[in-house]
């Protein structure tokens, strides 16, 4: 488990508040920022190049769905956890790590910047989200959608949403936290703990942003 700081507010008798990531989240971390490096080498590697553009078309898709992506979305067996007794349906393991690796694709197209970093929550780069948008309401109406949805798959759909409005701004976030959250997220009486420490992290989060973007109106910014 690795514990990642936030940048929070904090009195001078305070700790920064920190976020474990699991082991999955470690896992998904180390993956993403092994691909992310080879991205953003001074020369970007081709295979690292053709291989974020057949990750993003696995966005909504089924784990599996393309055999020379193991590099990228296998989970190691120690970490698979619970398995369906029918082989042919995807652990709750193997979900998350495809919807997080597959979403941090989206993220890092045609970008130079680090779209993975550590300790940088999803809750927390909403935050700065809104701080950075010219119609934040737009980013709090896609949020609460996010707070208040009912099902795995119509979470994924909204966070492919804010994703695409997070790569607008150049706003990362911590893909392992995010690994560990939506394993989480994959259990129906854990869904209001996972959307509960989101919504946490945004509010505990900075009135100013360390990150110098341009605004966009967020009513342009939806990808549907």
């Amino acid at each position: 488990m690795t514990m990642v700081e936030i940048d929070s507010p904090v009195s001078p008798a305070r700790k920064p508040w920190v976020r474990p990531r699991r082991d999955l989240g470690d896992h998904v971390a180390r993956t993403v920022g092994a691909l992310q490096a080879r991205l953003l080498s001074s020369a970007a590697q081709p295979e690292a190049v053709s291989a974020l553009a057949r990750l993003r078309r696995g966005i909504g898709r089924e784990p599996g769905f393309d055999f020379t992506l193991e590099r990228y979305l296998q989970v190691p067996e120690h970490l698979l956890g619970h398995r369906p007794d029918n082989d042919a349906e995807a652990a709750d393991t193997e979900h998350a790590v495809h919807d997080a690796v597959t979403l941090y694709a989206l993220h890092q197209q045609s970008r130079r910047e680090r779209m993975h970093v550590d300790g940088r929550g999803l809750g927390l780069a909403l935050a700065v989200l809104v701080r950075a948008s010219r119609g934040p309401e737009g980013v709090r109406r896609r949020f609460a959608a996010l707070g208040t949805a009912s099902t795995y798959q119509e979470s994924i759909y909204h966070l492919r949403s804010l994703i695409t409005m997070l790569r607008e701004h150049q706003i990362p976030v911590d893909y392992g936290l995010l690994a560990d959250d939506l394993r989480t997220l994959r259990r129906p009486d854990k869904r209001l703990q996972v959307q509960a420490i989101w919504g946490r992290e945004f509010f505990r989060s900075k009135p100013s942003t360390d990150i110098d973007v341009p605004a966009i109106d967020a009513s342009e910014e939806d990808p549907s």
